[in-house]
């Protein structure tokens, strides 16, 4: 059973650094998409950052120079450093995979930057002040 758990949430000040970590259990796909996907106080769901299994990444324009998405596959860890951040940036920070059949049904198409992950973290909180 795959298991998304994510950490290192919390609170900074405007221009500081987080660096927020998504342990994966369970995981045996040779095939996937590793994403971040916030969703911030009366906003929608968005995507923010997206990495393949061969490591190519992508960015939402408004985080690109700020953030770094990388994965530790020794230690089954996907992380998200946010470096600049800004009060916008206040959300609750979700990791989220595409693999499996849903994968195979939505990459060729849209890539990474599909909408259809289908396993799920629970979220951490960033508050970023002024």
């Amino acid at each position: 059973q795959v298991q998304l758990v994510e950490s290192g949430g919390g609170s900074v000040q405007a221009g500081g650094s987080l660096r927020i970590s998504c342990a994966v259990s369970g995981f045996h796909y040779l095939r996937y998409c590793m994403a971040w996907f916030r969703q911030g106080p009366g906003k929608e769901r968005e995507g923010v950052a997206t990495i393949d299994f061969d490591g190519d990444t992508t960015y939402e324009n408004s985080v690109k120079g700020r953030f770094t998405i990388s994965k530790d596959n020794a230690e089954n860890t996907l992380y998200l450093q946010m470096n600049s951040l800004k009060p916008e940036d206040t959300a609750i920070y979700y990791c989220a995979a595409l693999a499996g059949s849903q994968w195979y049904e939505h990459y060729p198409d849209k890539g990474c930057s599909s909408q259809d992950y289908n396993y799920w973290g629970q979220g951490t909180q960033v508050t970023v002040s002024s």
